[in-house]
């Protein structure tokens, strides 16, 4: 399917959209998914079109965001080996690319939840290629872009959550009505899910599964595994008082983490159509969003 270095995936692609889909959500063989994943977000085609570029913006260039930078390094993903030494390469990496990233589009800068995804991709991949794939995914080279997570009032997390919101009162009345009463809203456990992809306190199992299809077939991924993580657990939920409630939510059970159990039930969500209608409702809501032109000064993923 790949060829060498990824020679033949394009024509593949092309002639079995199917068969791609269906291997992708099987999961992508751990050896191969640095690669796979550069070629279905379209971040190696960015890498090949700008020769240097990189090492220009690490090297040559200074940043307003590099000591925000430092200070988070070592809040992120503190338990994983590749990260936990001070100063060491995986450290090291994580700066590199954030600090690329926060020279390169000085509109977004840098905040907090961006470590996570940088630093799942620094697992697969190199420095420079997960530069790329971060600017492919902000960017939008394939799907539409995530800026708007990241960006001053998070306006994008904004629409998601009102989205998710009433997906989740659809698909599960019960749990949305138990949800008013226990004034639960969204953004009360279900923002690092879309502002991280799920890479920030789920196992890594289960977030690299998910980041397969995510950067497959784009964020509906997101909807469909929060719908399915609360479906799993909606026979308990709906009894729970509030503290209970908070700390189930952003504290799933083992077994709702096993992704050959979890995924299967996502799938079942069919959302995209909906998605469109929230998104069309969202803007005639609240009007058209502007995306701003300040750095988010977000709070911590603690």
């Amino acid at each position: 399917m790949i060829g060498v270095g990824g020679s033949d995936w394009k024509h593949y692609v092309r002639r079995k959209p199917h068969v791609v889909k269906r291997r992708i959500r099987k999961g992508i063989p751990d050896s191969l998914r640095g690669l796979v994943w550069q070629l279905i977000s379209g971040s190696r085609d960015l890498l090949l079109m700008n020769p240097g570029v990189y090492e220009q913006l690490v090297i040559y260039e200074t940043s307003a965001s590099e000591l925000d930078i430092i200070r988070d390094i070592s809040r992120t993903f503190p338990s994983h080996v590749f990260y936990q030494q001070r100063h060491g390469p995986g450290q090291r990496s994580l700066y590199n690319v954030l600090k690329a990233y926060s020279v390169y589009d000085r509109e977004v800068g840098y905040v907090q939840g961006m470590g996570f995804i940088a630093g799942l991709l620094l697992l697969y991949m190199s420095e420079e290629d997960a530069f790329w794939l971060l600017v492919a995914l902000l960017k939008g080279a394939v799907h539409a872009p995530m800026e708007g997570l990241y960006l001053e009032g998070l306006p994008l997390v904004q629409q998601y959550l009102f989205q998710f919101d009433l997906l989740m009162r659809e698909y599960m009345p019960k749990l949305g009505e138990h949800f008013t009463q226990e004034t639960i809203n969204p953004s009360m456990y279900g923002s690092q899910w879309f502002i991280t992809v799920f890479s920030y306190s789920f196992p890594f199992h289960l977030a690299l599964r998910i980041w397969d299809v995510f950067l497959h077939e784009g964020v509906k991924i997101v909807f469909k595994v929060g719908l399915a993580l609360l479906k799993y657990c909606h026979d308990e939920l709906v009894n729970l008082p509030f503290e209970k409630l908070i700390h189930a939510l952003r504290n799933f059970p083992d077994d709702a983490m096993n992704p050959d159990k979890l995924l299967p039930m996502a799938y079942s969500f069919k959302v995209s159509k909906r998605l469109e209608e929230l998104k069309l409702e969202y803007e005639k809501k609240n009007g058209k969003l502007p995306a701003s032109k300040a750095k988010q000064k977000q709070k911590p993923l603690t």
